[in-house]
């Protein structure tokens, strides 16, 4: 439909204003690239920073941002002279649950693949400056089953031993929680 003055007329609104809501709705719904971060420092190598024994403490959060359950993690990494990595985790949950993963981090065209026993998409670990991004399918319990949740894994190294690592857990698109844990070096 248009208007007297010519303006074509959507849902009530001008036209321009559709385009106008839509593009601040699509720049407010982008994230950070990769490349924001390829001029900080300290540099993060995943082969440097997990080598060896590490620790990790950190909250998973619900949709509302509540904190549902804290834990703690030990880490044992390794790398073999194809420069394929394993990063071995035993998270201990404060409700008493005990998780334990396995990666397999594999060199890929300047990346690493990353797969995992309960990964059913595995993800591209990418890195730049200080920080790393991973994006992947991971399958966890729910009541009496399991979901597929896409888990948008952001990792920042802080001191050349201590790394924040933020994760945004969704389901079709929207937001079901999120994980925030910090790593260190033994």
């Amino acid at each position: 439909m248009q208007s007297s003055s010519g303006v074509k007329i959507v849902a009530g609104l001008p036209l321009y204003l559709w385009l106008l809501l839509s593009t601040v709705l699509l720049v407010g719904c982008a994230g950070p690239a990769l490349e924001d971060y390829q001029d900080r420092k300290p540099v993060l190598t995943p082969q440097e920073f997990f080598s060896g024994e590490l620790t990790a403490r950190g909250v998973v959060k619900d949709f509302s941002g509540e904190v549902i359950r804290t834990f703690d993690a030990d880490i044992s990494a390794s790398w073999d002279s194809n420069g394929v990595g394993t990063l071995d985790e035993v998270f201990r949950f404060d409700d008493g649950e005990v998780q334990t993963r396995v990666w397999t981090l594999t060199p890929e065209d300047g990346a690493l693949k990353a797969d995992a026993g309960d990964v059913v998409d595995p993800g591209t670990m990418r890195w730049q400056g200080n920080a790393i991004n991973m994006n992947y399918v991971l399958r966890v319990a729910y009541g009496d089953g399991t979901i597929d949740v896409r888990m948008d894994d952001w990792m920042y190294l802080i001191t050349p031993d201590t790394l924040i690592n933020q994760t945004t857990m969704s389901k079709w698109g929207i937001e079901v929680g999120e994980i925030v844990l910090v790593i260190s070096r033994k």
